[in-house]
């Protein structure tokens, strides 16, 4: 009984073995092997989160970063959501006050009115990959963050950029970031 189990053993490594090796080679035969298709490209990694092109072309297209008129608008937007990443960072660590409902529809329609119709704010999401949910979670994101700022930098108007730079500054020289944006890839 225990010869043939070994037997049966045998027969079938060696039949798993025999497919294994006609999957493989029929995979490097395959004429499609070459032409595979991208589906995103990751442009950085702060603290373990990706941020996609996806990503920066979704910001941009929604508006939800400002866009300058630099010759490399990728690399600015990039560099916002690189410090978003790390101001949610420090939110979630000092927990401000939830926003209500009320104002993450109130952010979501200032999204939605940015476009001249329905389907346009429809095709941009679809184009972007986010759907509404995604939308409502960025915008109550984004509405941690402002409270997170003014509770933490109750200084005048004028010095408030200054001081929220350098700040954003020391976080991202503690950080983990990797870079991966390179021009014209």
């Amino acid at each position: 009984m225990q010869k043939e189990k070994g037997k049966r053993q045998k027969t079938t490594h060696t039949g798993a073995r025999a497919i294994f090796c006609l999957l493989t080679f029929a995979f490097f035969l395959s004429p499609d092997r070459g032409a595979a298709e991208v589906i995103d490209r990751v442009l950085a990694v702060v603290s373990g989160s990706l941020i996609t092109l996806s990503d920066v072309n979704g910001a941009s297209e929604l508006g939800l970063v400002k866009i300058g008129s630099s010759a490399d608008p990728v690399r600015d937007v990039l560099s916002q959501l690189i410090d978003r990443e790390l101001e949610l960072a420090e939110v979630d660590r000092y927990a401000p006050p939830e926003p209500s409902a009320a104002e993450v529809d109130r952010e979501v329609q200032t999204v939605r009115s940015r476009f001249p119709s329905a389907e346009a704010f429809e095709a941009v999401l679809a184009r972007s990959g986010i759907d509404l949910a995604h939308l409502r979670e960025t915008m109550r994101a984004n509405l941690r963050i402002r409270a997170y700022l003014d509770q933490r930098f109750s200084v005048s108007d004028e010095r408030r950029q200054q001081v929220v730079e350098d700040w954003i500054a020391g976080l991202r020289r503690r950080a983990d970031i990797i870079d991966l944006y390179v021009v014209g890839r």
